[in-house]
């Protein structure tokens, strides 16, 4: 059955200026993760892992628990799924996807301290989350070492550098994007993961880049729902403020409405192995 474990996060946990995970941030993202684009993406690393029956498997960063469900049905009865995070939002939304499922465990664990014996477990899943970790390297290792010899590891990330807005107040986006980047630790992270990943322990580190983009301003695509999340953060930075960021998505809208909406960012994932 579902055991959720709660807790507070500690608070040294994640600097003040990054995307706090509470209540009110993990109902937002929990309906972002329900569009279009988002079961794209969900599919598209849940193929990537390659789930068996019977596996066990450890989500890290498994926020309201989609990939939770999903892969239980992959591993079956006779699996396990391991959802962790540190947000207790997260883990509320994501023992209410997961009620009544024996083959899921929920707890809350940072990243780089896993809750989790040596070799326990066959693959592991990490999506959009080292973005956020500061020492992301240390993250992989401690992934490393819970998995068996010859275990398998699907690392998800964005590269926030390419990122491609179009925008009637060019010298507003700029500055909405700017404040952006203030929502995690690693603008960049998938330039350097090949090299963490090898540094962690990892073997056959292999990497595919997935571009989500849109010209229409559609609430299903990844493009629209990231607007909102955007426009949510920034009213909360005093380089734009509430007004700034409320004009800005509005001008997104319109855009939207005349034909002239266009997004664009890349994601990638990654695969590798653990030694045999």
């Amino acid at each position: 059955m579902v055991q959720p474990i709660g807790g507070r996060v500690a608070p040294t946990s994640q600097p003040m200026s990054q995307l706090v995970f509470d209540e009110d941030t993990a109902r937002r993202l929990e309906a972002v993760y329900q569009v279009r684009d988002a079961i794209r993406r969900r599919r598209l690393a849940r193929e990537a892992l390659g789930a068996a029956p019977g596996e066990r498997i450890v989500d890290v960063g498994c926020g309201p628990g989609f990939f939770c469900a999903e892969l239980a049905e992959e591993v079956g009865e006779a699996g396990l799924v391991l959802g962790l995070d540190t947000s207790p939002a997260m883990l509320a939304l994501a023992a209410r996807r997961c009620a009544g499922r024996a083959n899921i465990e929920l707890r809350e664990a940072e990243a780089g301290s896993l809750p989790v014996d040596d070799g326990s477990f066959d693959a592991a899943l990490c999506v959009q989350v080292l973005e956020y970790v500061p020492d992301a390297t240390g993250a992989l290792a401690e992934m490393r070492r819970v998995l068996r010899p010859g275990g398998r590891i699907v690392v998800w990330d964005v590269d926030w550098a390419t990122i491609s807005i179009h925008a009637d107040d060019a010298a507003l986006t700029e500055r909405v994007l700017a404040a952006w980047d203030e929502h995690l630790t690693h603008r960049s992270l998938p330039r350097s993961l090949t090299s963490r990943m090898r540094a962690a322990g990892f073997d056959d580190v292999a990497m595919q880049g997935h571009v989500f983009a849109t010209a229409d301003f559609d609430a299903e695509t990844y493009g629209a729902a990231t607007v909102a999340v955007i426009g949510a953060f920034v009213a909360g930075r005093e380089t734009v403020g509430e007004r700034d960021a409320a004009r800005w998505v509005a001008e997104q809208r319109k855009l939207g409405e005349r034909g002239e909406f266009y997004f664009a960012v890349t994601q990638f994932c990654f695969t590798a192995t653990t030694p045999t």
